[in-house]
């Protein structure tokens, strides 16, 4: 007997495929930082958010796919606060006595 498996969703927008981009960059970043520097880390998490950012910005209501949640300009607001905050922490959080 045969078992038939479901088809595959593959995005059918620009902004699905860039979603599933930044989920990626956002994985790798939480895995350095798991694994070595938070610093690298936790800077390519911020740079990932501030890309979602500029192609929520760019991309128009169709073709935002899953990264439009919410109105333009709040999306592209949150993504790119979070994203700088992530990195101006990243960059300014001084070293801890014995690292």
């Amino acid at each position: 007997m045969t078992r038939l498996l479901p088809p595959l969703h593959r995005p059918k927008t620009l902004g699905g495929v860039l979603y599933f981009l930044v989920v990626a960059a956002t994985l790798v970043g939480l895995l350095i930082v798991a694994l070595s520097s938070w610093r690298r880390g936790v800077t390519i998490v911020g740079a990932a958010l501030l890309l979602s950012a500029l192609a929520r910005a760019s991309l128009g209501e169709y073709d935002a796919g899953m990264l439009r949640v919410r109105r333009r300009w709040f999306d592209v607001l949150l993504l790119t606060g979070t994203g700088f905050v992530l990195i101006f922490l990243a960059a300014t959080i001084p070293n801890q006595p014995g690292q």
